[in-house]
């Protein structure tokens, strides 16, 4: 499965804005189940871009944690489920993380993509 560098304050080269992610972050809202080996949180997305995306108001996890995620894109029936990492967190005042998505399958990027379409987003 192929892997991906870029996140929603991810871990790949830094974009001409400073950010660290594949294409731009767009704003979103949606429930993100996250569950680890151990553990299920329900969390609110509030960005997304090709390679990850931003959960907020939410305690965050250590960095390179490993997570699996179920989601609904908004406009979509079913649900997209991927893995991913976390890779940033905000400081103790703002509760938030950045998640990379990991091993993409075929479907999730395709249906990743298809939604970045219709909002607009080149993909």
């Amino acid at each position: 499965m192929p892997q991906d560098s870029g996140s929603a304050g991810g871990a790949s080269g830094p974009t001409s804005d400073g950010e660290r992610r594949e294409g731009p972050r767009i704003p979103i809202e949606m429930w993100v189940e996250e569950t680890t080996e151990s553990e299920r949180y329900f969390r609110r997305a509030g960005n997304l871009s090709r390679g990850g995306l931003g959960l907020d108001h939410t305690i965050p996890l250590p960095l390179a944690t490993v997570v699996n995620l179920t989601f609904t894109l908004p406009g979509d029936s079913s649900a997209v489920q991927i893995s991913g990492e976390i890779v940033s967190t905000a400081g103790p005042e703002e509760l938030r993380m950045g998640v990379k998505f990991i091993n993409i399958t075929d479907d999730a990027r395709a249906r990743i993509d298809a939604y970045l379409a219709r909002v607009g987003v080149s993909v």
